[in-house]
């Protein structure tokens, strides 16, 4: 195993999932120090459960101040966007550049190379995308694909990244942005939105992917906030509003989606590599070993 370790701090807002922790529990078997933002009516309950080192209750004010978007003001859950806007503050106060961001609903990170998705069992996924986007000066924000979203058998459809796309539940953020989460749903595809429209890029890995619970299946969090009671046409409808130019109301998977087209950025915005990096011709595998565990299978 490996000796790797993200240089940029993670960070976990979770609500309601104390008993389930998915992201803390994947982060803690890879060996990596996190810190979890909850409501301060929740912190006893993470505190059975988590070292208090690790726990950092949210300032309401963020939650007060939080954009969502719509005239709705406190009749509904704000979702997670106010955390996730402390959390971006949290991180500059200490003196990151940038800052990762995850749901508390991702189960494990996978290396995916050759059709085969091979558990990671340390923090090299973080440290391996990290120096990926230190190379550019221009990407804003970054992180791994959904395992659902890549299929093997289309798997030479793939690169080792996508430019210029959504970047989902894993978040790696460049902290001088002007730029803000904001909306009471979707505001993972509207900051992106956000940066692409400004000519920033964004990247996302293929080479690395989490594994995510679905949508409405987990309680807590989103689920208990708006899907279990609204479905998710709210949110998609929200998408079409803020980026009609890009964005439209489609049914997918059973329910009702946003589908948005970024052809126009990934035409566009083009990676920008500093002056002083000079990509070399052979392979970086970071350390990297293929290991046989109790169950047979290869990590």
């Amino acid at each position: 195993m490996s000796k790797n370790k993200p240089q940029f701090p993670l960070y976990i807002p979770s609500k309601g999932r104390a008993d389930s922790r998915l992201t803390a529990k994947a982060l803690e078997e890879m060996g990596l120090f996190y810190t979890i933002v909850v409501e301060e009516q929740e912190y006893d309950e993470y505190a059975k459960v988590i070292d208090k080192k690790k726990i950092l209750i949210l300032d309401k004010t963020y939650q007060d101040n939080y954009d969502t978007c719509d005239t709705l003001g406190n009749s509904k859950s704000k979702g997670p966007g106010a955390a996730r806007n402390f959390i971006w503050e949290h991180s500059i106060k200490q003196g990151y550049k940038w800052h990762w961001v995850m749901d508390d609903n991702i189960k494990l990170f996978r290396r995916w190379n050759k059709n085969k998705r091979i558990k990671c069992y340390d923090g090299t996924p973080f440290k391996v995308m990290e120096d990926f986007v230190l190379r550019y000066t221009n990407i804003a924000m970054a992180g791994p694909n959904y395992s659902f979203f890549v299929i093997d058998k289309w798997g030479y459809k793939y690169g080792p990244f996508t430019v210029n796309t959504r970047i989902y539940s894993c978040n790696l953020i460049r902290n001088d942005l002007p730029f803000r989460w904001r909306g009471r749903y979707n505001e993972d595809t509207d900051l992106s939105l956000q940066m692409l429209k400004a000519g920033w890029c964004t990247v996302q890995f293929n080479v690395f992917l989490q594994e995510k619970t679905n949508t409405q299946v987990l309680k807590g969090g989103n689920t208990d906030a708006f899907y279990s009671k609204e479905g998710t046409i709210p949110k998609s409808k929200m998408q079409v509003q803020l980026h009609p130019d890009v964005s439209k109301l489609t049914w997918r998977y059973g329910r009702w989606h946003h589908h948005v087209n970024y052809n126009k950025f990934k035409r566009e915005n083009r990676l920008i590599l500093k002056d002083n990096v000079k990509l070399e011709d052979k392979v970086n595998n970071y350390g990297l070993t293929l290991k046989t565990i109790d169950n047979g299978k290869t990590s």
